[in-house]
């Protein structure tokens, strides 16, 4: 489905999906720039934290960070959703299942002891 057909009308909405979705403004690079640091530190978190010394000495600081980072995506998740006009297309989308799969054992691991 083309990103055009998806786009809200003019507003803060249209704002947000250009911001999110194209990378084409100064914006829209930012947003991808950050997301990807962010993305990448988040991998070193949990590398890290599978690490036995790392996860004994650092172990607080690490699961804090990861839910910071758990935090950051839901919110990146919820703004995906709120900019856009056709929900389904993005949470049935390849993009929108991994973000999902990104973030929910974070939360599912409040219920598992």
């Amino acid at each position: 489905m083309p990103r055009e057909r998806l786009l809200p009308e003019d507003g803060w909405r249209g704002r947000l999906f250009r911001t999110i979705y194209f990378a084409d403004t100064k914006s829209g690079k930012l947003f991808d720039v950050t997301l990807l640091i962010v993305i990448a530190i988040s991998c070193v978190v949990v590398m890290l934290d599978s690490v036995p010394a790392e996860h004994a000495k650092y172990g607080d600081v690490l699961y804090v960070l990861e839910w910071i980072f758990t935090i950051l995506f839901s919110i990146e998740y919820i703004l995906r959703l709120v900019s856009i006009k056709n929900n389904a297309a993005y949470v049935l989308s390849p993009m929108g299942i991994i973000d999902l799969l990104a973030i929910l054992p974070t939360y599912l691991s409040l219920f598992v002891v």
